[in-house]
C-alpha cells in the first residue's frame, strides 16, 4: 500500500497504540510527573483530557515506571454498580471472595484484608479507573471509602481516575467534595500546539522509516492539518493516513490542497468545521443587518418632524396619474419614502472600488512588486524570471488566515474579485491587526482589512532571496557549499570573525540554528528549511518585510519610495 510508495517500512499513522511510536510532548511529560508524584504521596490522582489527546499514552508510560513491587487493578468499564465494581477490582488483584455473597461489606472486607497483607509484604497497590466520567456518584463515594484504610505514614491504596473533561464537572458536585479534597495531583491534557503537531508528525514518519529526502507534508500543509484536527493526536493520525493514501492514489509524493480537500471530506463526512462556522457567521451577520435596517426604518418613521413635509416636493414620489395637490399625510409619506431611499444608499457596505486598488494585468502587477523590491525583470512578460544571477524567486501560496500572512512577512500580490467576477491583483506592502496597506500607482492606501476580505480569494504571491543551491532541507551531517554560506550568515549576524563550520553541518551549527529558531517563533528542530532561511534574511536585512502599520495610519498618503 501507500507506505511502500513513500519508502516507509510500515503505516506511520495507525490509530492503534504502539509503544514504538510514543511521542511525549512537554505537557505529556509534565502530566506524567504529576501522576508519579501523586501516586508516591497516596490518595487520588486525576488525569483529564479530550478524546484522543493521549491519555492512554501517558498511562502506559506511568505503568512502565511503577516499581516492580506494585500490584495494579485496571478498570476499563466503570459503569456498573458498587458491588460489580468492587468484585472487578478483586478479580484484577486476585482477591479471594465468596461469589454467592456479592455485598458491598463482604467485598470491602476481603479487599481491605488483601491491602493489609500486601502492605506487610512490602508491596504497593494501585487502582486505575479509565473513563471515570462514567462513574455514578454512589460508586465514587464507595471508592473514596476504600482510601480510608491507611497506616500512620501512607495510604494502602492509590487510586488513579482517568477521564474526559466531564469528570472535572462530576467531582465539582457538593456531594463529592470529600473525594475532590483528597485528590493530591490533577492534570488536564490539552491538544497539541502547531509546533507540537509538526514534531508529532515528523516523529511518527521517522519511526516508520521515512527516507531523508522525502517530505510529503509541507509546513503550510501541517498548519492545515493542525487547524482541522485541533491538535488532537487521534484526528491527526486519521487525517494523515487519508492524505498519504490520497497522494498514493494520484501517484504524488507531496500532499497538495486538492488531496487535502478530498481527505477532510472523507474524514469529517461533511463540510469542515471552519466552513460551518463561516456559514453560521454569515447567517448571523445577515440577520443582524436586517435588524439594523428595520430599526433605522422605524426610527425614521417616528422621528421625522411634521414641518419637514413642507420642504420635500411630493411630486418626487408620485406617479404621473396622481393629482397635483396632495394632503399633509401624503406629503409626510413622501418624506418617509424619500428617507428610506437614503437608508438604502447608506446601508450599502462601503466596499472600495476594486479598480482603484488593483490591476487586471498580472505581469504589470508582478513588475510593480519587483520595482518596489528594487529588482529588475529579465522578461517583462514573465517578471518572475529575474535577471540571471539573482537569487530571488516567486512563491505563490494559498493563505487562510492573517497569521499566515504575518508569518511570511513579505510584500506580495493578493488576488481580488471584481463585481464582474474577474481577477485583479493588488500589491500588499503593510498590515496591522485591523488594516492593510496597498501600493497603488505610486501611492499607498490604508484601509480596514474587512473592506477587502470578502474580495480576496486567498492567493498570495511574494518574493524572497532563496539561495541557488537550496533545494531541500539541510540537517546535521549534510555537506555542501550552502552549509558554509549559512554558517557565514550566522557569523555576520553574531558579528563573529569566522563561521562555526565550513562545508559540514555540525552539531555546533545545529545548536545555533535551534537558538535562532526558538527566538523567531519557529519549531527549534535545528533543520535549515525555507521558513528558517526567510527569517534569517529578515534578520540580516536581505529581504524587505511588510510595513508594520499603526491603527492611526492615514487612509491615503503619498508614497515616499526612498523612505520605504
Amino acid at each position: 500500500m501507500y507506505h511502500e510508495f513513500f519508502g516507509l517500512k510500515e503505516p506511520a499513522f495507525s490509530i492503534a497504540v504502539n509503544p514504538r511510536y510514543l511521542f511525549m510532548s512537554d505537557q505529556h511529560r509534565e502530566a506524567l510527573a504529576h501522576l508519579l508524584y501523586g501516586i508516591q504521596n497516596g490518595g487520588f490522582v486525576m488525569l483529564t483530557g479530550e478524546v484522543g489527546t493521549g491519555k492512554t499514552t501517558i498511562i502506559r508510560c506511568l505503568l512502565e515506571q511503577l516499581p516492580s513491587n506494585t500490584d495494579i487493578a485496571i478498570i476499563l468499564n466503570p459503569m456498573g454498580s458498587a458491588p460489580e465494581l468492587l468484585s472487578t477490582i478483586c478479580d484484577e488483584l486476585g482477591v479471594v471472595y465468596i461469589a454467592d455473597e456479592l455485598t458491598v461489606k463482604n467485598l470491602t472486607d476481603a479487599l481491605n484484608q488483601f491491602l493489609l497483607d500486601n502492605h506487610r509484604k512490602g508491596r504497593k497497590t494501585v487502582l486505575l479507573i479509565d473513563e471515570a466520567q462514567l462513574l455514578k456518584v454512589p460508586v465514587l463515594e464507595q471508592i473514596r471509602l476504600l482510601t480510608n484504610l491507611e497506616t500512620t505514614t501512607e495510604k494502602l491504596l492509590q487510586i488513579m481516575l482517568v477521564g474526559q473533561p466531564e469528570l472535572k464537572k462530576l467531582l465539582a458536585r457538593p456531594a463529592l467534595r470529600q473525594l475532590s479534597q483528597r485528590i493530591t495531583a490533577r492534570f488536564h491534557l490539552e491538544a497539541l500546539s502547531l509546533a507540537e503537531t509538526k514534531a508529532y508528525i515528523t516523529h511518527r514518519l521517522k519511526i516508520a522509516g521515512l527516507p531523508e529526502h522525502v517530505r510529503p507534508f509541507s509546513d503550510s500543509m501541517i498548519k492545515k492539518i493542525h487547524r482541522f484536527s485541533g491538535g488532537i493526536p487521534r484526528l491527526i493520525n486519521v487525517l494523515c493516513e487519508r492524505l498519504l493514501l490520497g497522494a498514493y492514489a494520484q501517484n504524488l509524493h507531496h500532499i497538495d490542497k486538492s488531496i487535502f480537500a478530498a481527505a477532510i471530506k472523507e474524514v469529517a463526512g461533511t463540510n469542515t468545521q471552519q466552513e460551518e462556522k463561516l456559514a453560521a457567521s454569515r447567517t448571523s451577520w445577515h440577520a443582524l443587518f436586517v435588524v439594523v435596517v428595520v430599526a433605522v426604518m422605524l426610527t425614521v418613521w417616528f422621528w421625522v418632524p411634521d414641518e419637514a413635509s413642507t420642504s420635500v416636493a411630493p411630486v418626487a414620489v408620485q406617479s404621473s396619474s396622481a393629482p397635483a395637490s396632495v394632503s399633509a399625510s401624503s406629503s409626510s409619506s413622501a418624506v418617509v419614502v424619500h428617507s428610506l431611499s437614503e437608508i438604502r444608499t447608506l446601508a450599502k457596505p462601503l466596499v472600495p472600488e476594486v479598480s482603484t486598488l488593483a490591476t487586471r494585468d498580472l505581469a504589470a502587477a508582478q513588475l510593480g512588486l519587483l520595482s518596489y523590491l528594487g529588482l529588475t525583470a529579465r522578461n517583462n512578460n514573465s517578471p518572475c524570471l529575474l535577471a540571471q544571477g539573482a537569487n530571488y524567486v516567486c512563491e505563490k501560496v494559498r493563505i487562510h488566515s492573517w497569521d499566515e500572512l504575518k508569518e511570511i512577512n513579505r510584500p506580495g500580490l493578493i488576488t481580488l474579485a471584481t463585481p464582474d467576477k474577474k481577477w485583479v491583483y493588488g500589491l500588499l506592502i503593510g498590515l496591522s491587526e485591523n488594516q492593510v496597506m496597498l501600493l497603488v500607482n505610486g501611492e499607498y492606501k490604508t484601509l480596514p482589512w474587512n473592506d477587502i476580505a470578502d474580495l480576496w480569494n486567498g492567493d498570495f504571491l511574494y518574493m524572497w532571496s532563496r539561495p541557488q543551491d537550496f533545494d531541500s532541507d539541510l540537517r546535521v551531517g549534510d555537506k555542501s557549499d550552502l552549509v558554509t554560506w549559512i554558517a557565514e550568515q550566522f557569523a555576520q549576524l553574531d558579528q563573529q570573525p569566522a563561521p562555526l563550520t565550513r562545508q559540514f553541518f555540525t552539531d555546533r551549527l545545529k545548536k545555533r540554528v535551534e537558538l535562532f529558531q526558538s527566538t523567531h517563533n519557529i519549531i527549534p528542530d535545528g533543520v535549515i528549511n525555507a521558513q528558517t532561511l526567510r527569517r534569517l534574511n529578515e534578520a540580516l536585512g536581505i529581504d524587505k518585510s511588510l510595513i508594520e502599520l499603526h491603527e492611526e495610519q492615514p487612509v491615503v498618503a503619498p508614497l515616499d519610495m526612498q523612505g520605504l
